[in-house]
């Protein structure tokens, strides 16, 4: 048997990474002047997988 999870749990979970991401992405904009295609894809993808880390830390420290 399979536990399911509530959408509304995925939905906040999937909010919750989009906010970390977004403002990593803007931290990191802030920090460079020219952006090239390269720099887009690296930046995006160093901003999801601190979305995650950030998640995950908030996960283990309040216990949810």
């Amino acid at each position: 048997m399979t536990r399911r999870t509530a959408p509304r749990t995925v939905l906040l979970a999937l909010g919750e990474l989009l906010g970390w991401w977004g403002v990593l992405i803007l931290l990191w904009l802030v920090l460079i002047t020219p952006v090239y295609l390269l720099e887009w894809v690296v930046g995006g993808s160093s901003a999801a997988v601190g979305a995650l880390l950030a998640r995950a830390g908030r996960r283990a420290v309040t216990w949810r």
